[in-house]
């Protein structure tokens, strides 16, 4: 259920809820977090204004640097998003239709 989920952020076109406080603090200039990693950060920060700016999933997809793929196996229901070579975002979808709501899950490292 979305209500169990941390903080919400609504744009003009998906509903953005972060699973965990801190990638919000992040987004926002608030957290120390990633200070190490001002590469991460910023890309963090990049993806997030693209997230926000879509209508929906497909714009992930027509975005080809983005490399928006389906994960599998226990992660079935997440998504992954290129921060950089080394580093992804990942997120789920949620819900359907004109209410999906995108909720941002971790920054994690694939290598």
């Amino acid at each position: 259920m979305i209500a169990e989920v941390g903080i919400r952020w609504y744009s003009s076109g998906m509903e953005i809820v972060f699973e965990d406080a801190a990638l919000d603090k992040l987004e926002t200039g608030e957290g120390a977090d990633g200070a190490d990693q001002p590469g991460i950060v910023r890309a963090f920060r990049m993806r997030m204004q693209q997230i926000r700016a879509a209508v929906d999933e497909r714009d992930f997809y027509q975005q080809r640097s983005l490399r928006f793929e389906k994960l599998k196996g226990g992660r079935a229901q997440q998504h992954s998003m290129r921060l950089n070579d080394q580093w992804r975002l990942i997120l789920e979808l949620r819900g359907d239709g004109p209410n999906k709501v995108v909720v941002i899950v971790a920054i994690e490292d694939y290598h």
